[in-house]
């Protein structure tokens, strides 16, 4: 008897997944080859799945699971009306779960979707039957429970669920005067899309990509997935960082949910955005480099060259020692700053503490573009 039949199955659930695939797999293909579908159909289901997955990820996720940032109450209700018409749980539940993902990422027994249970499993296999890690602990979550927005969500979820998902697209048919269109594209097919496209995040964002910051779990970064996921594919920064409000934190990476609350931010619906420190980013990917180059030079036969390089190496990590030791003196001269309320000095000043971390965090960036070199360096060897 495998693992799984151990279980029962989860009905509800099951269901669910089986009663919004079927419209899309059979009755779909057949409508648009003997219907023309408006326009209309197509772009609001595109505007409805873009107000499902961010609601999903800027709300359940960051919001919610990770307190990135605070929320206006109308922000929160848009992100409850419109979360909960992507049919994921209610905020209360999603959070909670996840919050037991990241305490206990990867392992089998604990984590709710643990991805080292393989592909399927993650993606949704783990909804399809009560698994004792889907069972939550709510006493752990006080701050969700003190939320009225959740905790009225919660109550009324299947009205959340249902009732968006039934009088949108059907409103919007009668509107424009394409029911079975806006039901079938803008109804069935965009739910089904959002779901996949949030599941994505816990299977393949966890064996498909690179790992730049952190090897201590399968979370991957994703340039790819982070198109379809609203921003969220920079997994393995996530996973190291969960608490920053952005997950792709350069300009140029896709992520318009860091970019949906930065802009709400200007208008005065979210405060106290959460970033991590770059020095801090930095130092993971040094850390990150340091292994990376061990590893190679580990697997490499022993020759001059290689000594050379292990040399250096050996060099690298007192180096990285040293400015790890200086960051720390940087932040214990911040806090007896603090303590003693003696700011105005400039020894203990908060300028000279924001000099003192730009170069600590230039010594990583020059360390990081070394030890790069050195793998290049050890390839030619």
């Amino acid at each position: 008897m495998s693992d799984a039949t151990r279980y029962p199955i989860n009905w509800p659930a099951s269901l669910m997944f089986l009663l919004t695939t079927l419209p899309v797999v059979f009755a779909l293909p057949w409508y648009l080859w003997t219907h023309d579908v408006s326009a209309a159909a197509w772009g609001w289901a595109v505007l409805l799945l873009a107000a499902n997955g961010m609601s999903i990820t800027a709300g359940y996720h960051r919001l919610w699971a990770h307190r990135a940032y605070k929320a206006h109450p109308i922000v929160k209700w848009f992100f409850a009306i419109f979360g909960g018409m992507a049919v994921q749980n209610s905020i209360l539940y999603w959070a909670t779960g996840h919050r037991n993902h990241h305490r206990h990422v990867d392992d089998r027994d604990e984590d709710p979707y643990a991805a080292t249970r393989g592909f399927w499993y993650s993606h949704m296999g783990w909804m399809l039957r009560d698994y004792p890690s889907s069972q939550l602990d709510f006493k752990r979550v006080p701050d969700l429970l003190d939320d009225k927005v959740v905790m009225f969500q919660d109550k009324h979820y299947h009205w959340f669920a249902f009732a968006p998902n039934l009088i949108i697209p059907i409103g919007l048919g009668l509107l424009y005067g394409d029911i079975w269109g806006f039901v079938l594209v803008a109804g069935f097919l965009r739910l089904v899309v959002s779901h996949h496209f949030t599941f994505f995040i816990n299977s393949l964002a966890h064996i498909w990509g690179r790992r730049p910051y952190t090897t201590t779990n399968t979370a991957r970064d994703n340039d790819f997935l982070a198109f379809f996921t609203w921003g969220e594919g920079y997994h393995n920064y996530h996973h190291i960082f969960q608490y920053d409000y952005r997950n792709g934190i350069r300009w140029w990476q896709w992520d318009p949910t860091k970019w949906l609350i930065a802009g709400l931010a200007r208008v005065g619906l979210t405060r106290d955005l959460k970033r991590v420190p770059e020095v801090k980013i930095q130092q993971a990917r040094v850390t990150r480099e340091l292994e990376r180059t061990h590893a190679a030079l580990q697997a490499r036969p022993h020759t001059r060259s290689v000594a050379e390089i292990k040399e250096q190496m050996d060099a690298e990590w007192d180096h990285f020692k040293d400015t790890v030791a200086q960051w720390a003196d940087v932040q214990s001269a911040r806090f007896d700053a603090a303590r003693e309320q003696i700011k105005s000095q400039w020894e203990n000043s908060d300028i000279k503490h924001k000099i003192d971390a730009l170069q600590v965090e230039q010594a990583f960036r020059e360390q990081l573009t070394r030890l790069q070199a050195m793998q290049r360096q050890l390839a030619l060897a």
